[in-house]
C-alpha cells in the first residue's frame, strides 16, 4: 500500500478490505492521492524550484542494499517542493512525490543539491554534523500528510500526522539559531 522508507517518520495508509486495497492501490496509480512530506534539507533552497522531473534506476549492491540514482535509462520521476521555512544553514521543505519510486525524495533533495539532514545513504556528513547542536541524530524525512478518497463514501479525507518530539526541537533550536 503506502510503504515508508524504514528511516522515515510520520502517516501510514492501512486497508482492512481487499477492496478498499484496490481502490486506494488505483488511486496511487492514477495519481489521485496526494503524499505531502516534511523535509530538512542542506542550504537555501531557491523558492522558484518547485518541481524536480529526474529519472530515477534503482540498483541492488553486493550487500543486498538498494541505491537509487538519475540516471536517463530510469523511470520517469517527479517531486513538486514548496519551501515552508528557511534557517541559517538549511531550509525546510514541503515535498510532494507525484510518482512513487524508491527513495525518490530523498535522491531527488540531493540531485538539486540540497540533501536531507542525516540521510545516511545519500546524505553529508558535513550537514549532519552542523545540525548536532539541535540533537537531531535521524533522517528528517516525515509523511506529513496524505489526501485520498475514502473507497466506499466517496469522501476526501486528509491524514495528518504532526511531527514527533525529536524533529520538532530541532525546529525550535533552528529558530534559535535564527535570531
Amino acid at each position: 500500500m503506502h510503504r515508508l522508507d524504514r528511516d522515515t517518520s510520520g502517516i501510514l495508509l492501512v486497508a482492512k478490505k481487499r477492496s478498499a486495497l484496490r481502490s486506494l492501490h488505483e488511486q496511487l496509480r492514477e495519481k489521485g492521492m496526494q503524499k505531502d512530506y516534511l523535509a530538512l534539507v542542506r542550504g537555501n533552497w531557491p523558492s522558484h524550484l518547485k518541481v524536480v522531473q529526474a529519472p530515477l534506476l534503482k540498483n541492488i549492491l553486493q550487500s543486498g542494499e538498494r541505491v537509487v540514482r538519475v540516471s536517463s535509462e530510469g523511470k520517469p520521476s517527479e517531486t513538486r517542493f514548496k519551501v515552508e521555512e528557511r534557517f541559517e544553514f538549511a531550509t525546510l521543505v514541503k515535498a510532494s512525490p507525484v510518482t512513487g519510486r524508491t527513495h525518490q525524495i530523498r535522491v531527488h533533495t540531493l540531485h538539486a543539491g540540497h540533501p536531507i539532514a542525516f540521510d545516511d545513504r545519500y546524505g553529508e556528513r558535513v550537514f549532519d554534523q552542523q545540525l548536532a547542536a539541535t540533537g537531531l541524530n535521524r533522517l528528517f524525512l516525515h509523511a506529513a500528510a496524505l489526501t485520498f478518497t475514502h473507497p466506499n463514501t466517496g469522501e476526501v479525507m486528509r491524514m495528518e500526522a504532526p511531527l514527533d518530539e525529536g524533529l520538532k526541537r530541532c525546529l525550535i533550536k533552528l529558530r534559535q539559531q535564527k535570531g
